[in-house]
């Protein structure tokens, strides 16, 4: 079999950051909080944990005092940063750049909303770290939506101004946004940037991965595409492959990977969520490549 990884695949450069500064700083001490799992990989959160990583929720951060916490890429709402001031934490700010930016754009259009009796609707899953955060912006009176039902929320006699989550599909983007568009023009028999205001904040390094991993799916003949079942990245991204490749299978790791997938002399290959450390793809890699000729189907 020849076996080859995505090079496209692993870490976007906001994780990629989070993990180094986390590392960094644990050279210097036994150990150091992390506010929510620092990325949705299981395997990465207990290969940090065995160094010293310390998981805590919000509200065990609100018990917490004079001590350190790592703010990882998803990025925190603003009573994250009371808390800190207010316990004297010191915090280790390792949100992700698009996602600061992000922040800042959500606030500005929530302050321009309120003003003119508006609505900012998130596209992205509820609960979601990041989306926490960008709801915190808007004193959590932004509406998140996902699915058609959720439109229901929207009162669409009032502007709406719409965001994204950044690690979304692009294609879900659109749809929803064309959807909300139909239903104000129905209602208010006009449509203009006063009454809505579509902005694709996908974040481009994640959204470049479709077209990147739509012609890798096509290229071979079996995918293992490897991510945490918890990352939303890694479960939309999968979906891209299996409409490429139905023998695409979503895996954590190598212990996952049925041998009857795979028959000699195919095409194997590697991809994973923007969640997905280059090391666990490698792990991946050398159990195919070590599974015996007598073991593969024929």
């Amino acid at each position: 079999m020849q076996v080859t990884i995505d090079k496209n695949s692993g870490y976007c450069f906001g994780v990629e950051f989070a993990i180094k500064m986390a590392e960094d700083e644990m050279e210097q001490s036994d150990q150091l909080y992390c506010l929510g799992d620092i990325v949705h990989n299981d395997m990465e959160v207990s290969r940090l944990s065995a160094k010293g990583l310390v998981v805590i929720n919000r509200e065990e951060l609100s018990g917490l005092h004079d001590c350190k916490v790592l703010i990882r890429a998803h990025g925190e709402p603003p009573e994250t940063y009371k808390t800190a001031l207010q316990n004297n934490i010191e915090l280790i700010d390792a949100s992700c750049p698009v996602v600061l930016k992000l922040q800042h754009r959500v606030k500005s259009a929530f302050d321009k909303m309120e003003r003119e009796e508006g609505q900012i609707v998130i596209y992205g899953k509820k609960g979601h770290a990041e989306v926490i955060g960008l709801t915190g912006q808007t004193l959590e009176k932004a509406i998140v939506v996902m699915e058609d039902a959720d439109l229901e929320k929207i009162d669409f006699t009032r502007p709406v101004t719409l965001f994204s989550q950044t690690t979304k599909s692009t294609k879900g983007f659109y749809e929803i946004s064309q959807k909300i568009e139909k239903r104000i023009q129905a209602t208010q028999k006009e449509l203009s940037r006063e009454t809505f205001n579509a902005n694709d904040s996908i974040c481009r390094q994640v959204s470049n991965r479709e077209p990147q991993l739509h012609r890798y799916a096509q290229e071979n003949d079996v995918i293992l595409f490897v991510s945490g079942k918890k990352s939303s990245n890694g479960k939309a991204l999968y979906q891209v492959c299996l409409g490429q490749n139905e023998r695409s299978y979503f895996i954590e790791n190598e212990t996952e990977i049925n041998p009857d997938w795979f028959q000699k002399d195919e095409k194997v290959g590697i991809c994973g969520a923007t969640s997905t450390p280059m090391w666990l793809m490698e792990q991946v890699k050398s159990y195919v490549e070590s599974l015996e000729e007598g073991v593969l189907s024929v």
